[in-house]
């Protein structure tokens, strides 16, 4: 079973984390997460090209205004610029949601019309937050909504593997929340997989309980997560947190991703998570991209993180 957050001391927690801010590869391996410095060799890094290459970018904030950061739309291009410069082609780029701060209808034109710059065959996003401030997501689906289903989910097979793409950011309470239409769509989805298919899901918030006394976890992930149980390999990406974190439990690995907008505090770290303004020259430190790979005949999907250039 799954620890319960809520019972770890900050310290557990932020030991348990990923290396905030560095560039580190992760893999998964008889269920521990085993890393290597992404500064290694070529040559000691050289295998044969992944049957799957992609990136995930998050939370650009687009239109926030703080002390935080004050050009968000200037670290966002950045982002886009370093995918763009990873010396391949990724298969795809997901943004894992809050592209925008505020939901506005230009807010979202400015997001479609940067990553339109993205070199790539395709870009999919799930929605934040931020993206239904005020409709329940009608902005975003009018942008971005092409081809899913319900408020915004979808899924698609791509070089073996199975992705879902999940919106539990709607009827939010507290906890982040799926609902019935979308637990019976992933139910569904997967029951005419094999279980040797490797299964990634993209959400903004995060599918386990990160720390549920500021919202980062999804009511309803139980249920999901018990008709993926039978997968061998199964990786969860999210944003909303706004800094890199991995947890696994099982076949399951969980990983949040960075922002291109602002960090936000460690789990515990303070009342509330509000943006973090850092010294004079560090945010850039604190804000990056990953890149995710998958060869054939490895249980494990690889990460690497990269902060921004």
């Amino acid at each position: 079973m799954t620890r319960d957050p809520r019972t770890m001391s900050r310290r557990q927690l932020i030991r348990h984390s990923a290396w905030f801010g560095a560039a580190v590869g992760l893999a998964v391996a008889g269920g521990e997460v085993i890393s290597h410095v992404a500064s290694a060799t070529a040559a000691e890094r050289a295998v044969a090209r992944p049957a799957l290459r992609f990136a995930q970018i998050s939370d650009s904030h687009l239109g926030f205004t703080g002390p935080a950061n004050s050009d968000v739309t200037k670290t966002f291009a950045q982002a886009i610029d370093q995918v763009n410069n990873l010396g391949y082609t990724p298969d795809f780029v997901i943004h894992t949601g809050d592209l925008t701060h505020l939901s506005t209808a230009e807010q979202f034109d400015q997001v479609k019309q940067m990553m339109g710059g993205l070199r790539t065959p395709h870009v999919f996003t799930v929605p934040g937050e931020h993206d239904s401030v005020d409709d329940a997501g009608q902005k975003y689906r009018n942008a971005f909504g092409a081809g899913t289903r319900g408020d915004g989910w979808y899924s698609f097979d791509i070089a073996g593997v199975h992705v879902i793409a999940l919106v539990n950011t709607l009827n939010l309470k507290k906890l982040g929340h799926l609902g019935v239409d979308q637990l019976e769509f992933v139910e569904k989805d997967v029951a005419r997989l094999s279980s040797d298919t490797p299964i990634v899901v993209f959400s903004h918030i995060p599918l386990f309980a990160m720390y549920p006394d500021w919202g980062w976890g999804t009511d309803d992930a139980g249920q999901v997560l018990n008709y993926l149980r039978r997968f061998s390999s199964v990786t969860c990406l999210n944003g909303h947190v706004h800094q890199v974190f991995s947890k696994t439990d099982g076949n399951v690995t969980f990983y949040s991703g960075n922002t291109t907008a602002y960090p936000l505090p460690h789990p515990g770290d303070g009342p509330t998570p509000k943006p973090v303004t850092l010294p004079a020259g560090k945010l850039r430190d604190a804000l990056g991209i990953r890149e995710v790979s998958y060869q054939r005949g490895t249980s494990a999907l690889a990460l690497k993180e990269s902060a921004l250039q």
